[in-house]
């Protein structure tokens, strides 16, 4: 209950979202609440408002500001998830100093402490801002490898990789640094910081590092050949640790060997998501690699393969291509629960915004499938809304400006949210299902809007259709093809570009997309 009540008074915020006049005082209620729980919601709720909103008199920081360091935890967390939500992408001195002291606070415990990292991390997101980084890794230096093993540990590697995000060598010295870190957990944040940074870049020598990683078996005595000397050390010291074990009494060994399967599972789980957030930049390489995941699906291990719905539908945010549509609703009645919970969550990333009507029907049969199964059912329900996410007027997709360039804090957000999936159980089903907001600020809308050069809306006929690639073809080729004509405001979808049908204005920006403003063509 207690948890479901922030989670519902946040969501206040998503309806909200973007009308910081407005909603603020519709939310301020709630921060009289008795209940700390409604308090920390509304706290959040603050923070989504004004998610991607720059705003003079800073509302978020100034409601937000006392409570991150306060005497209970859960209105630290909502405080620090909505401050880190509202400034994504500012890389504020100001607020990143307000965050840090949650660090070394004592009453902090591993939940508040990751949610902080990711928060401070959304804020520096792709900046290489060097005091978050050593913050976190003096925090990961500190922590016991009990501590490591709680889900939220994930998210003090990740802090450190959205600092880096995209950055590509810049964070060869922090994964060097990462390298003091006891064995388990090791892997897993190198391999976090390295897959952040070559986000979105298609580097094909990353991704087959990745898939390396992935084909690793660790039951088996034979080891693959590995690029690095040490990471053939690491094996054989392994391997080693195997063979005693077999000697060893059965009761302990089938411990060591829980332990040994789910020290590196968590390296592997983050490589195939990797491979996705590295592939998704371009479409040949998305291609490649849906073949490649559909092989890891068939002979990995249960870890990877609760990661491939993941990594599948981030190649393909915003956008129901019908193979990875099938791929994944063939997943989603998978046997695994955690496949199965992890593709529908697919389900609802590759349509979202996209009112799909295959996939809503898709999602309606799976209602009916998991009725009895309470946590599917959770999952299905977001899945729907997802897909209809804003009435079908909002996107996900980070790719923007005729997706050529890569928005760092939308796939900050995806990433923050991904990362809790791959844990899905002791996260997004078990008590922290507010990680779902990070999505907040991926959410962008989807419509091209025409405004005069007073800034008053002006109807004009566009042409919409798919957009064709027209680099370095001589004369004036056509940029779309197949098109429709319709008066502005319409919705684009992916891979869609709009022209204006009549000589009648000139934009003022080359690209047909989000707000455009018009000017009187003289010569018309």
């Amino acid at each position: 209950k207690e948890h479901g009540m922030l989670s519902a008074t946040a969501s206040i915020g998503l309806v909200l979202l973007w009308d910081v006049d407005g909603g603020l005082t519709q939310i301020d209620k709630y921060l009289y609440s008795p209940e700390d729980w409604i308090k920390s919601g509304a706290l959040l709720a603050c923070g989504i408002v004004n998610t991607g909103v720059r705003n003079e008199c800073d509302p978020a920081l100034a409601l937000l500001s006392d409570y991150v360091l306060h005497s209970s935890n859960v209105m630290r967390l909502g405080a620090i998830f909505g401050l880190g939500l509202a400034y994504a992408g500012s890389n504020r001195a100001d607020v990143i100093q307000l965050l840090l002291p949650v660090f070394a606070d004592a009453n902090s415990n591993m939940e508040v402490i990751g949610v902080t990292a990711l928060a401070t991390g959304l804020i520096a997101v792709g900046s290489c801002n060097g005091e978050v980084t050593s913050t976190i890794l003096q925090t990961l230096m500190e922590k016991s490898s009990t501590d490591l093993k709680d889900s939220f540990a994930k998210y003090l590697p990740l802090g450190i990789g959205l600092c880096f995000l995209g950055k590509q060598d810049a964070a060869e010295a922090t994964i060097a640094a990462l390298e003091v870190i006891p064995e388990p957990f090791r892997q897993t944040a190198v391999t976090l910081v390295e897959i952040c940074a070559y986000a979105g870049t298609g580097n094909v020598l990353k991704i087959q590092q990745l898939l390396h990683i992935c084909s690793e078996h660790y039951e088996q005595e034979k080891e693959t050949e590995k690029k690095d000397k040490k990471k053939e050390e690491k094996k054989d010291e392994k391997k080693d640790e195997k063979k005693d074990d077999k000697k060893d009494d059965k009761d302990k060994k089938e411990e060591e060997n829980k332990d040994e399967v789910h020290d590196l599972s968590g390296q592997q789980a983050v490589a195939v998501l990797g491979l996705g957030l590295i592939a998704m930049g371009e479409d040949i390489g998305s291609e490649m690699l849906f073949r490649t995941l559909g092989h890891l699906m068939r002979y990995c291990e249960p870890p990877i393969r609760r990661a491939v719905p993941l990594a599948l539908a981030l190649i393909s945010v915003s956008n129901p291509q019908l193979n990875i549509l099938d791929t994944l609703s063939k997943f989603s009645h998978d046997t695994d629960q955690e496949v199965a919970q992890n593709s529908i969550f697919g389900l609802g990333i590759i349509g979202a915004g996209t009112n799909n009507a295959r996939l809503a029907a898709t999602l309606r049969q799976l209602a009916q499938y998991h009725a009895k199964e309470q946590n599917n059912l959770f999952m299905v329900r977001i899945a729907q809304g997802l897909v209809h996410l804003g009435k079908g007027t909002l996107t996900l997709n980070p790719f923007h400006s005729d997706r050529n360039l890569m928005s760092p804090v939308a796939i900050a957000g995806l990433l923050s949210v991904l990362v809790a999936m791959l844990d899905v159980k002791t996260t997004v089903l078990g008590k922290s299902h507010y990680l779902l907001y990070g999505l907040a600020t991926a959410m962008q809308p989807r419509m091209l809007v025409t405004f005069d050069e007073e800034l008053q809306p002006l109807p004009v006929s566009v042409r919409v259709g798919q957009a064709v690639d027209v680099v370095g073809q001589a004369g004036k080729p056509k940029t779309i093809t197949g098109f429709q004509t319709h008066t502005t405001p319409v919705l684009l979808a992916h891979g869609e570009r709009a022209e204006l049908a009549t000589e009648e204005y000139i934009p003022v920006t080359t690209i047909m997309e989000g707000f455009v403003i018009l000017k009187k063509n003289p010569d018309f």
